[in-house]
């Protein structure tokens, strides 16, 4: 069984629940993502499935990986990542992997990568003054 499924971040939004409650949400956009390639225990060692979200132009992608997109048909993903799954004989290059293969789950865990601020100064990060000018 496959445990994860790749998004992004949309937005904020708020709901309010059955007490009338407001409850702030995180709106994702998760799926759908493409099976690009299959790991088995005879070739690799391991079980598990590589997974590419979100299409973007073949001259944007280095040309390794691009030779893996096309050695299959497949359109190139900014963002390839593996699940291990139990039998990966299950799924096939090419397969559509929808956001309906988390319609059972009543709590999900959300990992999320931030946008890299670098390093920050103190005025911005801490919103400190200059201080006086020397005019």
């Amino acid at each position: 069984m496959l445990q994860g499924i790749i998004g992004k971040k949309i937005g904020m939004t708020q709901v309010f629940n059955e007490d009338g409650r407001l409850v702030p949400v995180t709106v994702i956009q998760a799926g759908p993502c493409q099976v690009v390639r299959t790991k088995t225990k005879d070739k690799d060692g391991y079980e598990a499935i590589q997974v590419g979200y979100d299409e973007i132009k073949p001259k944007l992608v280095n040309k390794p990986d691009l030779g893996q997109f096309t050695k299959r048909g497949l359109k190139p993903y900014r963002i390839l990542r593996e699940f291990h799954v139990s039998d990966a004989s299950q799924y096939q290059v090419g397969q559509e992997i929808k956001s309906e293969v988390l319609k059972d789950l009543v709590w999900v865990d959300v990992i999320g990568t931030s946008k890299g601020k670098g390093f920050q100064g103190v005025i911005k990060r801490h919103h400190s003054h200059g201080g006086p000018g020397g005019h």
